[in-house]
């Protein structure tokens, strides 16, 4: 019966902020008539508000970000084009990252060379993982298995620790950098309330990240240490 219970905790952590983070943004993606431009354009505004006009806004189907290496800040095409107040705090928020860059926020270089480094090291452990099993059938001794647990563990380990740098720089980007920019006169003020939850909204899937990789790397090193 604890088991269970455990069990169904560990789900809901997983699962309850992504579900609550994608009802939060699609509540708000009404277009707005009174908007005087789209996500995309209110980008572009505020780029170039504080000189930054050098960063580019493109369309992406791989998730909204800013791309601190090609200076871009990449918006999916319902954000880019749309008029709802999603839109427009997505954009906002992106922008606060593009404003970190630009300033030299020191965790979001951290988390640049982080991503690299992880990338490298998930790339080696799946290619462990993949080699363990033809080693083991080859050699006929357990060398195989340390290996692929080697693997799982550099390819969630190095998840793990890649959202949990994140997760400090999507807040300081979305209520240090977005959330004063939006009060500043953009939104009317029965606006920002549902700005601040699509906010919130969106630092949640970071977390919901953060503690699947958390749960995944907890598994490998409990295999391990067996």
């Amino acid at each position: 019966m604890v088991f269970v219970i455990l069990f169904a905790l560990v789900l809901l952590a997983l699962f309850l902020p992504s579900w609550w983070a994608g009802w939060v943004l699609r509540r708000y993606s009404t277009e707005r008539e009174d908007y005087p431009g789209t996500g995309g354009e209110f980008a572009r505004h505020l780029l170039d508000r504080f000189d930054m006009g050098h960063v580019q806004v493109e369309e992406t189907n791989g998730g909204d970000h800013y791309d601190p290496m090609a200076k871009a800040v990449r918006l999916s095409p319902e954000y880019l084009n749309g008029r709802s107040l999603t839109a427009v705090t997505v954009a906002a928020h992106e922008v606060g990252h593009a404003i970190q860059d630009h300033r030299g926020y020191t965790p979001l270089a951290w988390r640049t060379r982080l991503v690299s480094v992880a990338g490298s090291a998930e790339k080696l452990g799946a290619a462990l993982m993949m080699l363990a099993p033809l080693l083991l059938l080859v050699t006929r001794r357990p060398a195989g298995g340390l290996i692929m647990l080697l693997g799982g563990a550099l390819s969630f380990g190095a998840a793990a620790l890649v959202h949990l740098v994140t997760l400090p720089v999507e807040l300081d980007a979305s209520y240090r950098r977005a959330m004063p920019i939006l009060a500043s006169g953009y939104l009317p003020k029965e606006d920002l309330a549902p700005a601040r939850r699509i906010l919130t909204a969106c630092a949640f899937t970071y977390v919901a990240a953060s503690l699947a990789s958390m749960l995944n790397l907890w598994r490998w090193l409990a295999i391990l240490r067996r």
